[in-house]
């Protein structure tokens, strides 16, 4: 079953490698979607894919980088595209 989540990640988020670690760990997991810097100092991710690998992505940006300090994580539900492309990290 294809699930999209959007997230929004507040914390010490930025300037710690979130953005890698979070596209390394889609990409681990064959999702689709992006990630960024939040001008509030958060960090923003959409993630698109088979629901049990979004999961693990999810429990992974919970989580973060060693580096991390993760405080609030909010989702929003989104209705799959079903188009496969990449993870990429956008300004």
């Amino acid at each position: 079953m294809l699930v999209a989540r959007h997230y929004f990640i507040r914390g010490r988020v930025q300037a710690v490698g979130f953005r890698f670690f979070l596209r390394d760990a889609a990409s681990r997991e064959g999702v689709h979607g992006w990630v960024r810097n939040a001008a509030d100092g958060g960090v923003e991710a959409l993630v698109e894919g088979d629901a049990e690998a979004v999961e693990r992505v999810e429990l992974a940006l919970r989580r973060g980088p060693p580096a991390a300090r993760v405080d609030e994580v909010t989702v929003d539900e989104r209705t799959p595209t079903a188009r496969p492309v990449g993870f990429s990290i956008r300004s």
